[in-house]
């Protein structure tokens, strides 16, 4: 009972980190209008954002060995709830600038503490449903967002609302404090199997000369780049090339984070018959065969289709990367480089994008599906060489 509460709490938290995330895609169009901003103004917002988050996973396995998971999830809840609320109340972009940063640093915290304690504790198909908790998160989203803004014709009463759900999700996550002790003197009967887990490997000092670690944190970070880019230039593609409207483009974006948390809730039940390197190479190939599709002038309505394939294929990359990091790494290093794992995928997800968009404004943003394909490329390219290195 102890363990499903527990896990019950851990997926909650996971929403609590997607709702943020893909908000600033979906209001930065009428944002920048408000505030008189250009395209890729939005991309500095990122840059902060994600290299807060950065910096905040490179410390945070010695910020858990201090507070515990528990503590740190609960307080990075609380840090980004309010950076929310002050967004809602932001005068000027400058304002927008400064609340990215705790923004970034809570979720730094709780993504590496989260994902480092399933990986250790639970089995491939609960780290799939991890995260699939954090796309309904990043889901629901925009649908709140999409909704306040028709409501209201604004963007601050969609932040104002998040910010407030975030709030409560850490005010449960305070009550729950007591269960994370009660599940470390558990762990014993739900760690993952030992044989599945190389524990023969040694804690190095320096991660960076394990084989296949590089290839493993540039993997992550062309994720991160594709991802990420979807999210915050999605919306723009669909208004400034395909001519669709605010609303639907914001409703349209929801559908692929929808597509993401679908294919995770998918994945859990997958990774019983198949193995986590196996959703990983077939994940890549779906998510091209989405961007493929954004080059071809579909109808509206099949656009949507697109990105929610996209969406598909990259829904099990991440859970099972991370998830087989400790049988590729051994259990004793994995902390380290999860936290690792995490940094390269934000720092990939906080300088791609916006360099996008200065190409974008430069030339033009038709070039979007080209950049996601490169992008896939070269991550599919990255995987497939780690698993060459890393075969036990």
């Amino acid at each position: 009972m102890i363990t499903i509460t527990l896990l019950i709490i851990i997926y909650l938290a996971f929403i609590s980190l997607g709702l943020p995330d893909s908000l600033l895609g979906v209001t930065w169009p009428a944002m920048r209008i408000e505030w008189g901003m250009s395209l890729d103004a939005a991309g500095l917002v990122t840059i902060l954002t994600t290299g807060s988050t950065v910096l905040s996973s490179f410390a945070n396995g010695h910020v858990i060995k201090r507070f515990g998971t528990g503590k740190v999830t609960f307080i990075s809840c609380v840090i980004t709830g309010i950076a929310l609320l002050g967004i809602s109340f932001s005068p000027s972009y400058l304002w927008l600038l400064v609340l990215a940063i705790p923004l970034g640093l809570g979720a730094g915290s709780v993504d590496t503490a989260l994902n480092n304690y399933v990986a250790l504790h639970f089995k491939s198909h609960h780290m799939s449903w991890l995260h699939c908790f954090w796309g309904v998160g990043a889901t629901v989203g925009p649908i709140i967002m999409a909704q306040c803004m028709l409501l209201t014709d604004s963007w601050r009463f969609g932040y104002r609302t998040i910010g407030i759900i975030q709030l409560v999700l850490a005010l449960i996550l305070f009550m729950s404090l007591p269960l994370w002790i009660k599940h470390r003197k558990l762990s014993a009967s739900n760690i993952v199997e030992e044989k599945q887990i190389n524990t023969e490997e040694p804690i190095k000092k320096n991660v960076f000369r394990l084989r296949g670690v590089k290839y493993a944190l540039s993997t992550f970070f062309f994720y991160c780049a594709v991802e990420f880019s979807v999210g915050l230039w999605g919306s723009s593609f669909l208004i400034h090339v395909k001519n669709i409207s605010v609303e639907t483009a914001a409703s349209w974006v929801a559908m692929y984070y929808g597509g993401i948390t679908v294919g995770r809730f998918i994945s859990g039940f997958v990774t019983f018959r198949i193995s986590n390197r196996q959703m990983i190479r077939i994940g890549q190939i779906i998510a091209m065969s989405g961007s493929i599709l954004l080059m071809i002038p579909l109808p509206h309505y099949a656009l949507m289709g697109s990105l929610v394939l996209i969406g598909l294929g990259l829904a099990p990359i991440f859970p099972c990367m991370i998830h087989e990091t400790p049988t590729r790494f051994g259990k004793n290093n994995s902390q380290v480089i999860i936290g690792y794992q995490m940094a390269f995928a934000y720092i990939g997800g906080a300088f791609i994008p916006p360099l996008f968009g200065l190409l974008a404004r430069k030339i033009s943003l038709t070039l979007f599906p080209y950049y996601l394909i490169l992008c896939i490329m070269i991550m599919f390219l990255s995987s497939e060489t780690l698993t060459v290195h890393t075969k036990n």
